[in-house]
């Protein structure tokens, strides 16, 4: 089980409160983790991920065991603390403007 940490909007939008677990078949990866998410949550399909291209959208982050992982392929292993569920695979919306 994956622990996925979701900013306020995007609880909200998915109507949740706190952390979401979600169950992830096969390797750990970006990819999965958001699949699983989105499967379980429709709602927030297209909302971290373009729905066509299925990369990160711009003004969105990943991060796991204090190291940002938004720039990592989406289809690289996450570390193994995230894929055992000792640490969280967190979703960040981006600050943007002066």
């Amino acid at each position: 089980m994956v622990t996925v940490v979701l900013p306020g909007h995007l609880r909200a939008l998915a109507r949740v409160d706190g952390d979401v677990p979600v169950r992830v078949e096969g390797p750990v990866t970006q990819a999965s983790v958001l699949d699983a998410l989105e499967a379980l949550h429709p709602v927030l399909r297209g909302r971290v991920r373009d729905q066509a291209t299925g990369r990160r959208r711009a003004f969105v982050r990943f991060f796991a065991c204090q190291e940002d992982l938004s720039h990592e392929p989406p289809d690289a292993p996450l570390p193994a603390d995230v894929a055992e569920g000792k640490q969280p695979f967190v979703v960040v919306g981006a600050m943007a403007g002066g």
